[in-house]
This record gives C-alpha cells, sequence and structure tokens, in this order.
C-alpha cells in the first residue's frame, strides 16, 4: 500500500523536527516513503509553492524563515563558515558581506541562489579544524573561531587569491592561537604575514 502524504502534515512534521533545510533521502527516511513517493511529492510541491529548490538534491520549505549561515552549513558538506563573512560576524572587518563564504575539504563551489551567493573555498583535511557549533538566530551553525577565520582568510591571501583588507581589527584577536591555525597550512609565508599585519596595526592610524 502507498503511504498518502498530506500537505500540512508534512510541512508540519519538517518544522518541528528543524528539517527546513532537506535532501530527498531525508524526506524519505523521515516519512518511510518509497524514493518514487519522495520525489513525486516534493516535485508536485516545488510547483504548489511549499518548496523551493536549492541547488540539486537540497530542498527548503519556502516560507520559513533560516539563518544563511545554517543553509551555507547544509548546501555542501563538510564546510564550515569562514573567511569574510566569519570576519565581519566578529567585527574583524568593518565591511558587510553580502555573500556567504565558507571553508570546505572538497572541491571549491559556488552557488548563486535566488536567497544568496554561497561560495566554498578549499583547504587541506589538517588545516580543517578551529570551528565550534554557535547558536545564531536559534540554529545551530558550524562557524570558525576568530583566530581561524583570520588564518583560513590569510591563507588565500597567502596565495594571492585574495586582497589584504587593510582595516583588519586585532585587539580581541588571540595572536598565539592564530599562529597556532596559521601553522597548520605549512606555509612560512603566512607567518611572515601575520607579522607584517601587527606592525601595521600597531601603527598610529590617522583619524579624518
Amino acid at each position: 500500500m502507498i503511504k498518502k502524504l498530506k500537505r500540512i502534515e508534512v510541512e508540519e512534521k519538517l518544522k518541528s523536527l528543524g528539517l527546513i533545510v532537506f535532501t530527498p533521502q531525508e524526506f524519505k527516511d523521515i516519512f518511510e516513503v518509497s524514493q518514487n513517493t519522495a520525489s513525486v511529492f516534493i516535485t508536485l510541491n516545488l510547483k504548489s509553492g511549499l518548496f523551493t529548490k536549492l541547488r540539486n538534491g537540497f530542498y527548503m520549505i519556502k516560507d520559513a524563515i533560516v539563518p544563511h549561515y545554517f543553509i551555507a552549513n547544509k548546501l555542501y558538506q563538510p564546510s564550515y563558515i569562514s573567511l569574510e563573512t566569519a570576519l565581519s560576524y566578529y567585527g574583524l572587518i568593518p565591511e558587510t558581506v553580502y555573500g556567504f563564504t565558507s571553508i570546505t575539504t572538497k572541491a571549491s563551489r559556488e552557488y548563486e541562489i535566488a536567497i544568496g551567493n554561497f561560495t566554498y573555498q578549499t583547504i587541506k583535511k589538517e588545516a580543517f579544524t578551529g570551528y565550534q557549533l554557535k547558536d545564531i538566530n536559534q540554529e545551530k551553525v558550524l562557524i570558525a573561531d576568530p583566530e581561524k577565520a583570520l588564518a583560513d582568510y590569510l591563507y588565500f591571501v597567502d596565495l594571492k587569491k585574495v586582497s589584504l583588507n587593510d582595516r583588519l581589527e586585532l585587539r580581541n584577536i588571540d595572536k598565539n592561537k592564530l599562529i597556532k591555525y596559521a601553522k597548520l597550512f605549512n606555509r612560512k609565508g603566512m607567518l611572515k604575514l601575520i607579522e607584517e599585519i601587527y606592525v601595521e596595526y600597531r601603527k598610529p592610524r590617522e583619524i579624518y
């Protein structure tokens, strides 16, 4: 006997389980239906407006309010929020960042979807650490420690893939912890870069 799924009951159950963002496999397991039934229900309710597609294999309840950081974690795994997004979150750079940048051990990816731009940059597995589960807007999100976010950022500066922000705020950064994380990348240029940014940071700043 084919199990019949009701839209309202499905929506309520997904929300009660915190599965605002889900995969077809998760949907299949939760509602104990066949892969075909899950696929048909998801497809029909993309058209009805209950769900929206994030990318292939990832969907969300359309009217749900979900932190973009949470979506970034879910969209491409393993990953954690870092780089400019985390630097802005911690106030280490003054700019507001509109895209959402993460670190992964998988191939680099970028997803431009209706709700935002999500970028994932690759680092080696030995350096994939220094993040924590943090409550952000009532959702648990994997995000780098401030020092690790900065170390990740300096790694890509050292690779000449991004330009160094000349307005880094280092007041609340533990320099020893930053160096510890930098050493995971095994690049001498990063340690030199750390010394350089601290020299610049200690210089008197002009007030305009």
